[in-house]
């Protein structure tokens, strides 16, 4: 049951603030997961590796082409000054030049995809793709969560509303654990469900609380 409102009582989840599936945004081959399942990172560290050889060597020629295309409209754009080359030649080889520009960007761009940061510092919560595996993009890799304190979150009977506001504490009563630990409300919902007559709401853990995870589930008590 989702509340015990007899009794001052309703059950609460632990969820991670920020909870994110990692996808590939290339089509490439894994090449690293380095941070194993239930692993810290922190916000900035490198989560996949995509084997992108085939990408780094189209992005070298993109760069050759260009430099070639550069040199050609510059030698264009010389001769014109001095009327041994027309104003046809010239914008043909500046246009070729923007071209393999847009080309040598574009490979800059897909090189920079080879590899995902972590967006915030946290922990691998599973891994759904492996190394050596072959993914699209889109394919999710990795969820991860932040490492932040967790969120409570519950369902309040809207008739509590009236001595509930952020500050409230209340007892939370881990079913995993079999421990209690002190906790305040953080925010409510904006608004109430009419058929449950009930509203959203928010607490956080007073204090240090190592040993919650996300998924933990319990009793939140506030007699």
């Amino acid at each position: 049951a989702p509340a015990a409102p007899g009794d001052g009582r309703v059950r609460v989840q632990m969820m991670s603030r920020q909870a994110v599936t990692l996808s590939g945004e290339v089509a490439a081959r894994i090449a690293a997961l380095p941070v194993a399942e239930g692993g810290s990172f922190k916000r900035g560290q490198t989560l996949v590796e995509f084997d992108c050889g085939t990408y780094r060597a189209q992005l070298n020629k993109a760069q050759a082409t260009l430099e070639a295309a550069n040199r050609l409209a510059e030698v264009n754009s010389q001769l014109a000054k001095l009327n041994s080359a027309g104003s046809l030649e010239v914008a043909q080889a500046q246009g070729r030049a923007k071209e393999a520009a847009a080309e040598a960007s574009y490979m800059q761009t897909v090189v920079g995809k080879c590899s995902i940061a972590a967006p915030f510092a946290g922990r691998v919560a599973r891994r759904v793709a492996a190394v050596h595996q072959y993914v699209n993009p889109g394919n999710p890799v990795l969820d991860i969560v932040d490492a932040g304190p967790l969120e409570l979150r519950m369902l309040l009977p809207s008739k509590w509303l009236a001595g509930m506001k952020p500050g409230s504490r209340f007892t939370v009563v881990v079913d995993e654990l079999g421990a209690s630990f002190p906790a305040r409300i953080e925010r409510l919902g904006a608004q109430i469900d009419p058929v449950s007559q009930s509203i959203p709401a928010v607490g956080v853990i007073d204090g240090g609380a190592a040993a919650l995870l996300p998924g933990m589930s319990g009793w939140a008590s506030f007699k």
